[in-house]
């Protein structure tokens, strides 16, 4: 038996989120804890530090609040990500967590770091889909039956 999923890793309670905290999902730490899951987060995996500055789309760079352009560190982390879950044939599915310039599946912040969402997809929820992967966000995962 392989990972049957791929998880932002903040949604199964790893504190890898710009605030340094996590966003957990009971259910999917507890698939995460039986070794059914395989955590990810691009940000991270891109060199990105815990906590680090928030880091929002504006046009087709991402920047952080303090104006550092970090597009690099989400399309490397994203790609790394990917490798990670191409390692893994059984995983078919992925769970990220909206909003983010890199998990944002629908809606991602707008760039003024006022909290203002628009419509959007994040780097790595893009790379995801286009190769091949189904890819939900939090709120969708509750529809997922899971076993």
């Amino acid at each position: 038996m392989g990972y049957e999923y791929a998880v932002s890793a903040c949604l199964c309670g790893k504190n890898v989120r710009y605030d340094g905290k996590s966003k957990v999902l009971s259910k999917w730490k507890e698939l995460y804890d039986q070794g059914k899951v395989l955590l990810i987060c691009p940000e991270v995996q891109g060199g990105l530090s815990i906590p680090r500055e928030p880091s929002e789309m504006v046009g087709d760079k991402i920047m952080s609040r303090i104006g550092v352009d970090v597009t690099h560190n989400f399309t490397s982390g994203a790609q790394e990500a990917l490798r990670m879950i191409q390692e893994h044939p059984s995983i078919h599915t992925i769970i990220l967590k909206e909003n983010s310039p890199s998990c944002g599946l629908h809606y991602v912040y707008d760039g003024t770091f006022s909290g203002t969402k628009i419509e959007g997809m994040g780097v790595f929820a893009r790379v995801a889909i286009e190769h091949g992967y189904k890819v939900y966000n939090e709120v969708e995962a509750e529809d997922i039956v899971i076993g």
